[in-house]
This record gives structure tokens, C-alpha cells and sequence, in this order.
């Protein structure tokens, strides 16, 4: 009966840490994704440090939890006390990281809000200014999702450095309509448009494009944290239990 129960405990213990496996490569693919992603988001990543930090401590979540989850398999089906313990003192470092991120995150929520991104845009943006990295930043995103600020054209009237810098445009060139909707894309009018002719420009705003883009990953990403957290709390039970019943 001890050997069933033992046995039980070690195959239960190499399933939950096979998922263990499994979450830390979809964090690692994910990390990699919005590292080297072409399409934009790459951008908005690289212009904010704590989103720039953010992905590359997923990206280390990832591998970890990758090499993590191959370690705890191992010391389950070999029995393994000494990798046994490591396991478990490892991973209840990586649980308390990650709780104390999503903490993090839920208290820093608000630098998320369309109002922040408007605050930052009208303040900083500068119209095709290539060498500021904020404002080639945003023309990267505009012209990437088809967009204009982050409520529409009429974030610019009062953006003080762009209406300095360009007193007779109103509205930067990155939010006038091209044939093909990338850099490299012809312009459909883009005298009109700076003229400010409505059919000549992108009227939505950034952050309903984006938000509306991303909805789907966010949940995905927020359904994946869950799990992963719930499947290292079972791993960490399994691996004490098991610990406790080798010889």
C-alpha cells in the first residue's frame, strides 16, 4: 500500500511538474515574442522601461520555470531527495516573484490608463522628430495600427512641442492615410491631410485600437499566470510530500 501511494505521489509529482515544463516554455515563446515582434508592439516596449524590464524578467521567468519543470521530473521519477529539496526551494522563490509581481502590477495599473497615455503624449510628442525615441516611438505605433494620439487628431491641439515645431500641420504626418499602412507606404493625401481633411486621416484613437488588438492576449496571458501559479502551489505540495516519503 506505502509503494502504490508512493508511486502515486511520484507520477502525480512528474505530471504537475510536466506542466511546470510546458508554462515555462509558452512564457519563454511569449517573452520572445514582444522582444524581436515586427508589428509594433516592440516599439511601445522599448519606449518604457518598465515594460522593457517586464518582458525580459518574463523572459527569465520562462527559461527558469522551462529548466524548473525538467529538474523536478527528473527528481521524481529517479526519487531524488537533495533534487527534491532544490525543487522546491527554487520554485517557492520563483511562486513568491511572481505573487509579488502581479501585486506589483495590479498596484501600478493606473500608468495603464487612457489618461496617462495622453498626459505623456501631449507633454513629450514631437512630430517626426526620428532622434527623440518617444515620439519615433508613437509614429512607429500610428502608423503600424492605423491610428492618431491616443484619442484621435485632437490630442495634437494641444501638444505644446508639436505645435511649435509644427504650427502649420494639424496633425502629425504619421496619422495621415497611406495605400499600404507602414512606413514605406504612399501617402493617399497628405497635404489634405495635414490641412486637416477628416477622409484624409486615421480618426481613431491608439488606445481603443491597441486595447481592442491586445484584448484577447491579456486575458489569455492573465489565464495563463493563473494556472501556472496554481500548478507550482500542487507542485510544491507534491514535492514536499514525496520528499517526506522516500527513504
Amino acid at each position: 500500500m506505502e509503494g502504490d501511494c508512493l508511486s502515486c505521489m511520484k507520477y502525480l509529482m512528474f505530471v504537475f511538474n510536466f506542466f511546470i515544463f510546458l508554462g515555462g516554455a509558452c512564457l519563454l515563446g511569449v517573452g520572445i515574442w514582444v522582444i524581436v515582434d515586427p508589428t509594433g508592439f516592440r516599439e511601445i516596449v522599448a519606449a518604457n522601461p518598465l515594460l522593457f524590464t517586464g518582458a525580459y524578467i518574463m523572459l527569465a521567468m520562462g527559461a527558469m520555470l522551462f529548466l524548473l519543470g525538467f529538474l523536478g521530473c527528473c527528481g521524481a521519477v529517479r526519487e531524488n531527495k537533495c533534487l527534491l529539496l532544490f525543487f522546491f526551494m527554487f520554485i517557492l522563490l520563483i511562486f513568491l516573484a511572481e505573487l509579488s509581481a502581479a501585486i506589483l502590477a495590479f498596484i501600478f495599473r493606473e500608468n495603464l490608463t487612457r489618461e496617462f497615455f495622453t498626459k505623456e503624449l501631449k507633454k513629450h510628442y514631437q512630430g517626426n522628430n526620428e532622434t527623440d525615441v518617444f515620439s519615433s516611438t508613437w509614429n512607429s505605433v500610428m502608423i503600424t495600427f492605423g491610428c492618431c494620439g491616443v484619442n484621435g487628431p485632437e490630442d495634437f491641439e494641444t501638444a505644446p512641442h508639436f505645435r511649435l515645431l509644427h504650427s502649420d500641420d494639424v496633425v502629425p504626418e504619421a496619422c495621415c492615410q497611406r495605400e499600404l499602412q507602414t512606413r514605406d507606404g504612399a501617402f493617399v493625401s497628405k497635404e489634405d491631410c495635414l490641412m486637416g481633411k477628416d477622409m484624409y486621416q486615421n480618426r481613431q484613437g491608439c488606445y481603443t485600437v491597441i486595447l481592442n488588438s491586445f484584448e484577447t492576449y491579456v486575458y489569455l496571458a492573465g489565464a495563463l499566470a493563473i494556472g501556472v501559479l496554481a500548478i507550482e502551489l500542487f507542485a510544491m505540495i507534491f514535492a514536499m510530500c514525496l520528499f517526506r516519503r522516500i527513504q
